[in-house]
């Protein structure tokens, strides 16, 4: 089976869609990936119109729910979606009427008796082909895609519009939110994450920069301009400041498996909601509070504006999310213990053991802990993934994609 994890590789700004998957010569061998297909995903353009280039970078991929033996993923940059089936061919036929085994066509006099063709193994060979090209339906970049539960449908959102697609259907598509006012300077906030219910079609969520989650139902309207449920934190006013309104930016949104509970991020913290309260969060982790003091750093290099992803795990039970210095940080919800721990190249050894980690953010520093002045801002983990049935998890660090997993016995 494919790991549901390897939506991340090729997540971190590239290009090339890489897809790995558990060793298939050793099936008793946990632990161990090949790189399974790696083909080009999307070609760089340019908007002649608006003299814009449009990068080749991925913004998002998303599995579709597997029906048969291919797999089918969508993957996005900023303006075009595609849906791509990922396929093997291990046999080939051979003893064809018409043709040579090289291709070349038979002269129809020298057949003389009628052959059946068959097939005979050969190396194993995936290709992968783009089946939908869905393009031109977006104006801002594309932030979001979502596939629905009834597998037929998915939603694309950018920054004031988020549109509603049939997979089958790549000439038009519907409009069901669009935030745009009539005069631009009265622009206050953009959307910056949407996401379908899990097990209700008709249900989807979506973010914005001023930290709210609107909840809309697409039977009530057409265009679901106005929302069912509208999810919000009091801000304290004792601890406003500048840097307020950047920091409760929601840079992502999670349903539970289970469609009771949803998640955000924001740069500070991650909320977890219960869809049945909508005026405060149930439970607050806070992800690397001891940045707050270096808020003003972090908005002159820019890094005060960059987008971390969150998870679930399989059973709801805990959640994960990335951090700076390429540390990740995971959360239990009943015990409400927490563990930072760090992606490198020295912990990636096949059966090393990750070590918690723990900052120091002033006084005398333990021999185990680093520094918060020491943290290296450039090496951040944005993209996370948990596996929906195993304790398997991938955390993707710049250009690295690290999998690691639960102590076997």
């Amino acid at each position: 089976m494919a790991v549901l994890v390897l939506k991340l590789l090729g997540l971190g700004y590239q290009r090339r869609l890489s897809l790995q998957f558990p060793n298939k010569s050793r099936p008793h061998s946990r632990g161990e990936y090949n790189v399974y297909s790696t083909f080009q995903s999307h070609e760089p353009e340019f908007d002649y119109l608006k003299s814009l280039e449009i990068e080749e970078k991925i913004n998002k991929i998303r599995w579709l729910p597997q029906q048969n033996a291919a797999h089918f993923l969508l993957s996005t940059n900023d303006k075009t979606i595609k849906l791509w089936k990922i396929s093997e061919r291990d046999k080939r036929a051979e003893g064809y009427n018409l043709k040579d085994e090289d291709g070349r066509l038979r002269d129809p006099f020298r057949i003389t008796a009628l052959r059946v063709p068959i097939l005979k193994p050969m190396d194993l060979m995936v290709e992968a082909s783009p089946r939908r090209i869905f393009a031109n339906a977006h104006t801002y970049h594309i932030n979001s895609i979502s596939v629905n539960s009834d597998h037929e449908t998915y939603l694309s959102a950018d920054d004031l519009r988020i549109n509603l697609w049939h997979l089958e259907i790549t000439d038009r598509s519907f409009n069901i939110v669009d935030i745009k006012p009539v005069n631009m300077e009265e622009l206050t906030e953009v959307i910056t994450a949407a996401e379908f219910h899990p097990r209700q079609c008709n249900v989807f969520v979506y973010s914005s920069s001023k930290g709210t989650v609107r909840l809309c139902d697409m039977r009530s309207s057409a265009l679901c301009d106005r929302h069912s449920k509208f999810f919000e934190e009091p801000e304290d006013p004792s601890s406003r400041s500048f840097f307020s309104e950047i920091i409760s930016s929601i840079s992502d949104v999670k349903f539970s498996h289970s469609g009771r509970y949803m998640m955000t991020r924001d740069y500070l913290s991650v909320k977890v909601w219960d869809l049945n309260m909508e005026t405060r969060p149930v439970e607050t982790y806070q992800v690397h509070e001891y940045l707050r003091s270096k808020l003003c750093s972090l908005y002159e290099n820019d890094c005060i504006f960059d987008k971390f992803e969150c998870c679930w795990n399989g059973s709801d039970g805990a959640l994960m999310t990335g951090s700076y210095n390429n540390f990740f940080r995971m959360f239990d919800r009943s015990t409400r213990r927490d563990v930072t721990l760090e992606a490198s190249r020295e912990s990636s050894k096949p059966r090393a053991i990750l070590k918690p980690r723990k900052v120091c953010t002033g006084g005398k520093r333990k021999k185990d802990e680093i520094s918060v002045d020491s943290l290296d801002f450039n090496k951040k983990i944005l993209h996370t993934a948990w596996h929906p049935l195993q304790n398997i998890i991938a955390v993707a660090a710049t250009n690295n994609l690290y999998i690691f997993q639960d102590k076997v016995n």
